[in-house]
């Protein structure tokens, strides 16, 4: 699927909450993900965040995708070399897409934000990425199934 096609999916599910929203869950100190679909083409993803929730830095190894916030506000920070990382809040009714190209990380900015993520082709295995005191970047292939969280958490 496109991104365009992805962000079609996601908008349109996020516009259906009576397909999700007894899913949701925002209780703190954990967070929570359920899986919506997945076949051939798609992979749709329904993420809940609190205000401590992160991922820290991944991309989706050959999956591109799209995210839909239906609830709340979430931050998608990408990093800089040389600079300071750069972020940007999205909220209710607000989506972007990236390709497989992307590294970035996502977070809660408070406690009651829910997004809809949709990749093409369905994931497989992503990369977490860590950043040693030399400032040497490492990358660790993880199966999509395993939780994303900034490395040595």
């Amino acid at each position: 699927m496109t991104v365009d096609e992805l962000r079609a999916c996601a908008e349109e599910l996020a516009a259906q909450p009576e397909e999700w929203q007894h899913l949701v869950d925002l209780t703190p100190g954990r967070r929570h993900y359920v899986n919506l679909r997945r076949d051939d083409d798609v992979d749709v993803w329904l993420l809940c965040w609190n205000e401590t929730d992160d991922t820290g830095w991944h991309d989706h190894g050959d999956s591109s995708g799209a995210v839909t916030v239906v609830s709340g506000v979430v931050r998608e920070t990408t990093p800089r070399l040389g600079g300071t990382p750069a972020a940007r809040d999205y909220r209710v009714g607000e989506s972007f897409t990236f390709g497989p190209d992307r590294i970035h990380r996502m977070s809660g900015t408070d406690t009651q934000a829910v997004s809809i993520h949709a990749y093409s082709p369905p994931l497989d295995r992503v990369g977490q990425y860590s950043v040693d005191d030399d400032g040497v970047l490492s990358r660790v292939s993880v199966s999509y199934t395993e939780e994303l969280r900034p490395l040595g958490v």
